[in-house]
C-alpha cells in the first residue's frame, strides 16, 4: 500500500498536518487536502471531492463535525477504486453516558463508523480521546498563554493522548498490515487532572500555570462576558463535560496494540513541546 498515493483529508489540522508529516517522511506520496492547503477540498462542495479522490488507493478521512457527509464521500471512494480507509471518529461515542450531545456530532460519527464497516473496503477506525495538544495548539492554549486554566472540570481527571501517537497509528493502519477491521480506541498512559495538567506544563515551560475549577455557571458567566453568546458558551462548557464527569478517565490499550509500544506520557508531550518552542506564551 505505501507504493500507492494516500489521501489525507483535514490535512492542516492536528491529526491531519501529523500524518502528512508521518507518511512523507516514510517515503508515502502524498495528498494533503484541505479548504485552505496544498490541494483544495471542502466537505460543503461535492465537486472537491472526485479531484480529490482521483488516483488514490488510501484515504484518511476526518469529517466534518455535524454532518452526515462520510458516507456519500465513502461511496465515491469505492468508485474511484480506493481500497483502504482510516476513518477518524471520537472516543467513547459507544457510550452513553460519555458526553451530552446537542449538536448532531455524534449522530455523525456513529453513521460514518457505520458508513465505513458497510463499505467493502479494508477499514480502520481511530477513536483518540482528548487531544494533549489541546493545551498547546486547542481549546485551552489561551488558558495556558494567561496562566490560569479557569475550567468547570472540578477534579476529574482524563487520559490525555499526544495527536503525534494518533498520527503513529493511522499510518501504520495506511501503510501496513493487521489493521484492517480494527476499531482502535486511544489514551495516553496515565489519566490526569488539570491539577496535574498545569502543574506539568509549568515545569515544563518554567511558567507558573494554574488550574482554576469554575463551576459550570461560573464559566457560563465568564465566557458571556467576554462576549460569547450564551449558547456557545454553554456548548464550550459541557465540551468539559466528560473530564468533570470522570467518563474520560479510563485507559485505552489502542496505540498498544496498533504500534507494539506503550503510549507517550503527557510529561514527554510538554518537555518535546517545549524544545521545539510550541507552547504559547
Amino acid at each position: 500500500m505505501s507504493e500507492q498515493t494516500t489521501l489525507v483529508t483535514g490535512a492542516t489540522g492536528k491529526s491531519g498536518r501529523r500524518v502528512v508529516n508521518q507518511l512523507r517522511a516514510a517515503g508515502v506520496p502524498v495528498r494533503a487536502a484541505a479548504r485552505h492547503g496544498e490541494h483544495p477540498f471542502d466537505w460543503t462542495d461535492r465537486t472537491t471531492w472526485d479531484r480529490a479522490l482521483e488516483g488514490v488507493r488510501s484515504v484518511y478521512l476526518v469529517p466534518l463535525d455535524g454532518t452526515t457527509l462520510v458516507r456519500p464521500f465513502v461511496e465515491a471512494a469505492v468508485r474511484h477504486g480506493v481500497r483502504r480507509v482510516v476513518l477518524a471518529s471520537g472516543r467513547g461515542i459507544d457510550d452513553p453516558h460519555y458526553a451530552k450531545d446537542d449538536s448532531g456530532i455524534l449522530e455523525g460519527m456513529l453513521d460514518g463508523e457505520r458508513a465505513v464497516q458497510e463499505s467493502g473496503l479494508e477499514w480502520t477506525i481511530s477513536r483518540p480521546g482528548w487531544f494533549a495538544q489541546n493545551f498547546s495548539e486547542g481549546f485551552f492554549a489561551d488558558a495556558v498563554r494567561t496562566g490560569e486554566l479557569r475550567l468547570p472540570a472540578g477534579d476529574g481527571a482524563a487520559s490525555f493522548v499526544d495527536a503525534e501517537d494518533i498520527a503513529a497509528v493511522v499510518v501504520a493502519a495506511l501503510t501496513g498490515d493487521g489493521h484492517a477491521g480494527q476499531v482502535y480506541e486511544l489514551s495516553g498512559p496515565r489519566a490526569l487532572t488539570l491539577t496535574e495538567v498545569a502543574a506539568t506544563i509549568s515545569g515544563a515551560t518554567g511558567r507558573e500555570i494554574r488550574y482554576v475549577p469554575l463551576s459550570v455557571e461560573e464559566h457560563v458567566a465568564e465566557l458571556v462576558r467576554e462576549g460569547w453568546s450564551s449558547a456557545d458558551a454553554a456548548g464550550f462548557a459541557e465540551i468539559v463535560g466528560p473530564i468533570r464527569r470522570g467518563t474520560d478517565a479510563y485507559l485505552s490499550d489502542g496505540v498498544q496494540r496498533a504500534l507494539g509500544r506503550p503510549p507517550r506520557t503527557f510529561a514527554a508531550f510538554a518537555d518535546a513541546t517545549a524544545a521545539a518552542g510550541g507552547w504559547p506564551s
